[in-house]
């Protein structure tokens, strides 16, 4: 092995990878034994190299005053690339040679370097590039630079919390009581803006995460929400974010219209605290848009935006903006040492203390400056260094010159060599995107930037270089999203200035610069404007790229480049990284197998069903992407060919069994499951030569497994690394056969090691449990997820496990009785005296034969927030009385149970249903009247129920009933808490409705399959009223009411309601947007929508109700105002009348779903203003579409994006 150079310039770590390729190859006697061409040009070349590393560190420094030598860099750095194309091609070549060749024949090397010699000379040309570079050092005057020593190296770290700011402890008050005044001047509901202000790297998000996560906020607000908005300003964007926010679940969305509806009922609900990070627009028609979902929300809601500029705080402000100025120089001090983490010894060192003060002096008062430099010099105590860093001439250079804060750049410049690639590589993320930890890292290792360790896998020194770049604050957790990171705006400009013309990111083409020949590093990001068919064009010039991901690309973005597969694959056949991550993409092309330097292939949900058997010709791949590829059912037979693969990701797969050989795939760091199969070369025993598995896996088919001998030879115990274990048996012929005591052996002999965090056993076909399941010496698992486990008859004894934070128990079939044993560990003379200390969620789940629950006096589940028992029909008896932190309580579908409530002074959050439960609730309600509860489900109950107003407890907010027919209301009384009320199949014995009254302030109303209602019938104002739903009640006939009481309600559905009556005469009601209601000839004859209160309304849906129409919309009869038209279900329509679009100069977006027989469109076009065409499930329409029928193409190809089904086809 040569010696390594050191250099703290970026190329350096370059130089020295190819320095080691080319002597491993010297170095081997036999590999060019009498091939002294072939030796002597590799000669030369290691020559070069030995040549030019020295002089790195004195040009890295005089490349920011030296174009010359800047540019003499980019050479080196250009002529590196083809060298090390090449050293990586011969190598791969030679070593899957090696792998097919007769004992004892080791050509393989020599034979290849002839041919590169003899046929193009290819060797020869690039050594007389590098040659020819190195040689300008002289004329350069670039020095040798001595040997830093670079010994106090940062160890990996924990994450530093946002709290731990200095010099904001006034800014963060002046904010904070804002934010907890109620009575600001903002009128009743009116929007509550406050902007922070400050230039770049100020801390301006810093004290916006303070606040954010301060004690009293969390106390104040219902709800919060964190959005960094950033430099596009994507309304759609925003709005989908916040919603997700609000429902912690993603939102499928796309209409903004739709969107803001669906944001504007949920703001309503609640009071809201919103964080609009790193804003950038000022304009003020983007402004007035995006806040209009916020506007008459509950009282003493607040949002805080945080900005750069002053213009954009005037547009949005209801307080004066609160301008964040430079820290003073002693506060920044603070943060410097704080991230210098130096020792007592070391900050009472007058000399360093000068110099430090000195640093902090030159970063102008910005945070975000002393703490880059401050992680710098983390741990380091050396006077030179410092004095090094002090005297630097980057300080000399103007902020325009290099783009970034001078500060940034000396951080930069004073980063470890083996960071510099690892940060400079992150350029290639949009700004503001959200990566996780592995991904990075697994690109990293892809392109060959992580140095290898003595000890540590090639994964363990990719985490110790991102927590690196995260302790100098180069990258940051991301400020609510758990286990995902970014980088600042600030830091991402550094990162794109560093990384020059071998980045480019396609992204806006308004902005872009044409992407440079030199380029090697792409990535398309699909929310931008850049057009893949730009990158495309220009692929033949660049194929000597190694990375392409394509990024942000989701199902609702247009995209109808599906060629772009095969067009990249023919060109770029240098690739190391390749993400095809969900592209529309069936099938692999089999030219994938011509990248034979490809390391990491990501073909995450896509729509693939197979993997070509080229794939086997990757000898070089270590990372394999198939994650949530659902039509993806086997793996090709060549992947035992994969031998460097170490990371495959096969979840969410239809992966039904393993190929053969999968033992010999000895690198694997992370399998994340196993299908066992019947034949010997995919049994389980595959996975005992799987030594080093990580993270988790997931192993099925386990009822393959035919004695306790091959689950032995997994060898599970001894994978130490696996912190998830997932073991899953498939039902089958035999089941009612098997033998317990051989199922209890091989479950015996699949124990894992002590590390395990988290473990899930599904259907589970012995009689009991292994005695492993519930020791107490797995003191780490969190949680414990045991289903379908139908032959046992007991539960696993898990009430000592010290660190269980959540349990889940469904389908245990057989079980009668839950009693000591799960709470004790048998012939456990150490038992915890307090089982289930850390317990935080039980469930139990479709246990048909559990009867009684023998919860014992034993003070046990002294934590325990959340308990379900649902579908358990036998279960009688009492539950834990003593839950003193239950918060959620939740009971279905278990007839027998009489009482239900346990002493749980906590709780918030009740969902019951049977005729003995719900009664007695209702009466334990109240008599009780719970201070907390703030949610109340009931259902399934066929007895009769009287509900006085007057006992439902004043706290409530949410309200749900369902199946209760006989339930009656007594109108006693007022609340004015409740806010959501929702009525399914109840309340038979109301023809008037008028509950209503008894909740002035309901923000949303759901009524559905009330048959015998005939009318609501409303007397008192509903002023909060935002949202009202009416489903299937056939006989209603009125809401006219509604009209006159609810002023603010922007969201109305009436659906199967034939006999309604929309018209209001003389009551404008222009707050309404959202309008759904289905077709009917009533509807029809009315003309209903040319009334006045529907000028405002901007979405509608109609739904399918009359059979007799064939063609629809008729001319004028929609409302001009329209943004989205949804036509849904119109079983018998033929044909789309244009005409009767033609005034809805306002519609963007137009959605036909299920019309079978829909085929033709009349009138000259859809309207100009279309930007969003999407048909689905309508085949006479979508099928010309999608052919470009010359009669029907005129019509709408003015339209920018049009899907048919899935498939994006303009």
């Amino acid at each position: 092995m040569a010696d390594k150079l050191y250099g703290g310039a970026y190329l350096s770590p370059f130089v020295n990878t190819v320095l080691d390729n080319v002597s491993s190859i010297l170095e081997d006697d036999s590999v060019l034994y009498g091939n002294d061409s072939a030796l002597e040009l590799l000669g030369r070349l290691q020559n070069c190299l030995y040549d030019v590393g020295p002089v790195l560190d004195d040009a890295e420094l005089k490349q920011f005053t030296d174009k010359r030598v800047k540019k003499w860099l980019l050479d080196l750095q250009e002529a590196l690339y083809f060298v090390d194309d090449f050293l990586d091609e011969l190598s791969t070549k030679a070593a899957i040679d090696a792998t097919q060749r007769e004992p004892g024949n080791s050509s393989s090397w020599s034979r290849l370097v002839d041919s590169y010699i003899e046929d193009s000379g290819y060797l020869e040309k690039i050594v007389r590039r590098l040659e020819s570079v190195v040689a300008r050092k002289n004329y350069l005057r670039l020095k040798e630079s001595a040997k830093v020593d670079m010994s106090w190296r940062i160890p990996s770290t924990c994450l530093v919390e946002p709290s731990e700011i200095c010099g904001r402890k006034e800014d963060k008050e002046a904010i904070l009581k804002l934010l907890l005044d109620d009575d600001d001047d903002a009128a009743d509901g009116d929007l509550s803006v406050i902007p922070i202000v400050g230039m770049g790297g100020i801390g301006k998000t810093t004290l916006a995460q303070l606040l954010y996560h301060d004690d009293k906020v969390k106390e104040n607000f219902d709800f919060r929400g964190w959005v960094c908005v950033s430099e596009e300003f994507d309304i759609v964007k925003v709005t989908k974010t916040i919603i997700e926010v609000i429902t912690s679940s993603s939102c499928n969305l796309t209409d903004l219209n739709l969107l803001q509806l669906d944001l504007k009922e949920k703001l309503s609900r609640q009071k809201y605290f919103i964080v609009l990070d790193d804003v950038w627009n000022e304009n003020y028609s983007d402004w007035d848009k995006l806040l209009k979902p916020f506007q008459k929300g509950v009282k003493g809601s607040k949002i805080l935006i945080t900005t750069r500029n002053k213009n954009v705080a005037s547009l949005v402000q209801t307080v004066s903006p609160h301008e964040l100025r430079s820290l003073s120089d002693e506060d920044c001090w603070l943060v410097f040492t704080k991230h210098a983490r130096l020792s007592t010894v070391s900050v009472e060192n007058p000399t360093l203390e000068k110099i430090g003060r000195d640093i902090v002096k030159k970063c102008d008062g910005l945070p975000l400056a002393a703490q880059a430099l401050g992680g710098i010099l983390r741990g380091n105590s050396d006077i030179r260094y410092w004095n090094h860093l002090l005297k630097s001439e980057i300080w000399k250079l103007s902020h325009d010159r290099i783009n970034v804060v001078p500060a940034l750049m000396i951080s930069y410049y004073f980063l470890p060599s083996y960071l510099k690639q690892c940060f400079v590589y992150c350029s290639l993320y949009p700004k503001d995107y959200e990566f996780s930890k592995d991904e990075l890292m697994l690109l990293w290792m892809a392109e060959n930037i992580l140095q290898p360790v003595e000890k540590k896998t090639i994964e363990e020194v990719g985490g110790e270089y991102f927590d690196e770049l995260i302790a100098r604050s180069f990258l940051q957790p991301h400020s609510t999203e758990e286990n995902k990171f970014v980088m600042h705006d600030l830091v991402h400009d550094l990162a794109m200035t560093c990384a020059g013309e071998f980045y480019f990111r396609a992204e806006e083409l308004r902005n872009s610069v044409e992407v440079d020949i030199k380029a090697r590093h792409l990535s398309h990001n699909a929310k931008g404007n850049y057009p893949m068919s730009n990158l495309l064009g220009v692929c033949d010039r660049l194929k000597h790229t190694r990375t392409f991901l394509e990024i942000n690309l989701y199902t609702w973005i247009p995209f109808n480049m599906e060629n772009a597969p095969c067009i990249l694959l023919s060109h770029l056949k240098y690739l190391r990284a390749l993400s095809f991550k969900r592209f529309p993409l069936e099938s692999v092309p089999d030219s994938i197998g011509e990248l034979i330097h490809l390391r990491y292939l990501d073909l995450s949900e896509s729509y693939i069903v197979t993997l070509p058997e080229s794939l086997g010709n990757l000898y070089n791949l270590q990372t394999l992407k198939l994650y949530c590829c659902r039509n993806l059912k086997m793996l090709p037979v060549c992947m035992k060919d994969l031998v460097n693969l170490r990371h495959l990701d096969i979840r969410e797969t239809r992966v039904d069994e393993m190929p053969k050989g999968m033992s010999q795939l000895k690198n694997m760091q992370f399998l994340s499951n196993y299908v066992v199969g019947k034949r010997e070369e995919n049994k389980i025993t595959e996975l005992g030569a799987l030594a080093d598995l990580q993270q988790s896996i997931s192993i099925a088919g386990l009822e393959n497994v035919v004695n306790s001998s091959e689950a032995s030879m997994a060898r599970m115990f001894d994978k130490d690394g696996i912190c998830s274990l997932e073991l899953s048996w498939s039902p089958d012929e035999d089941e009612n056969e098997v033998d317990s005591q051989i199922e209890r052996d091989i479950l015996d002999k699949l124990q894992p090691h002590t590390n395990l965090k988290e473990l899930k056993i599904r259907g589970y076909r012995g009689t009991t449990f292994s005695d492993w399941l519930g020791s107490s010496s797995y003191h780490n698992i969190t949680k414990v997820f045991l289903s379908g486990c139908k032959n046992c008859c007991m539960l696993p004894s898990l009430g000592q496990m010290p660190s269980l934070k959540r349990l889940s128990i469904s389908g245990f079939e057989s079980v009668e009785i839950v009693g000591a044993e799960f709470y004790f560990y048998q012939n456990d003379e150490s038992c915890l005296e307090t089982p289930f200390p850390k317990l935080e969620s039980l469930g139990f789940y479709s246990m048909p034969c559990w009867k009684e629950w023998r919860s014992l006096e034993l003070n046990a589940f002294p934590r325990l927030r959340e308990l379900t028992i649902r579908e358990c029909p036998m279960l009688r008896g009492d539950l834990p009385n003593q839950l003193p932190s239950l918060q959620s309580l939740k009971i279905q579908k278990c007839d027998e149970l009489s009482c239900c409530v346990p002493r749980a002074p906590a709780i918030t959050s009740l969902s019951i249903s049977g005729k003995h439960l719900v009664g007695s609730v209702v009466e334990a309600i109240t008599n009780t009247q719970p201070t907390c509860l703030t949610s109340l489900r009931i259902s399934d109950c066929s007895s009769h129920i009287w509900f006085p107003v007057s006992a439902i407890p004043p706290s409530l907010r949410k309200l749900r009933i369902r199946d209760c027919r006989k339930l009656e209301f007594e109108m006693d009384g007022q609340r004015h808490s409740l806010q959501q009320l929702y009525i399914r199949s109840s309340c038979d014995s109301l023809a008037s409705f008028s509950l209503l009254d008894s909740f002035p302030n309901l923000v949303g109303v759901e009524i559905k399959y009330c048959g015998n209602m005939e009318s609501i019938v409303v007397s008192r104002s509903l002023s909060c009223l935002r949202y009202l739903w009416i489903k299937h009640c056939g006989i209603l006939k009125s809401v006219s009411t509604i009209w006159m009481t609810a002023p603010q309600l922007e969201r109305l559905s009436l659906v199967g309601c034939p006999e309604i009556d929309l018209c209001a005469p003389g009551v404008p009601h222009r707050s309404l947007r959202f309008l759904g209601i289905s077709y009917c000839e009533k509807l029809v004859s009315t003309a209903v929508f040319m009334n006045s209160q529907f000028h405002g309304l901007t979405s509608l849906c109609i739904y399918r109700e009359c059979e007799s129409v064939k063609c629809l919309p008729k001319e004028g009869w929609l409302p001009a105002s329209l943004e989205s038209l949804t036509l849904y279900g119109m079983k018998s329509v033929e044909t789309l009348e244009c005409n009767g679009l033609a005034h809805l100069t306002s519609l963007q977006h137009l959605y036909i779903y299920e019309c079978p027989k829909l085929e033709n469109m009349e009138g000259e076009k859809l309207p100009a203003s279309l930007i969003k065409l999407s048909i689905y499930r309508s085949p006479l329409l979508g099928n010309r579409c999608q052919k470009k029928d010359p009669q029907l193409w005129p019509k709408i190809s003015h339209i920018p994006a049009i899907q048919v089904d899935d498939t994006w086809i303009w």
